[in-house]
């Protein structure tokens, strides 16, 4: 599902007009986004949790030319699946 998918699903299941859908959409990424920029937990209940955690710095390979190179740490976002949405997958 595209961004442009989902808008038109948010505004038919929400009643909203498309531009409204828009503003709610970008508005809920951008609040989960300010929230893990603080280094804050998301929890939606029954959907699931958005998290940030520390990678670590390792070695890595250039797959073209074999050499080793040196990958900085970094935080990197993730996401843990609800119950709910588990089950509704399955």
């Amino acid at each position: 599902m595209k961004k442009v998918e989902l808008i038109e699903a948010v505004a038919e299941k929400a009643g909203l007009t498309k531009a409204d859908a828009v503003r709610a959409t970008d508005a809920f990424c951008e609040a989960i986004a300010e929230a893990l920029a603080k280094g804050d937990k998301v929890p939606l209940v029954g959907f699931g949790t958005f998290s940030v955690s520390k990678r670590a710095a390792r070695e890595g390979r250039n797959p073209r030319t074999g050499e080793t190179v040196q990958i900085e740490a970094r935080n990197v976002v993730s996401f843990k699946a609800g119950s709910a949405l588990k089950d509704a997958v399955n």
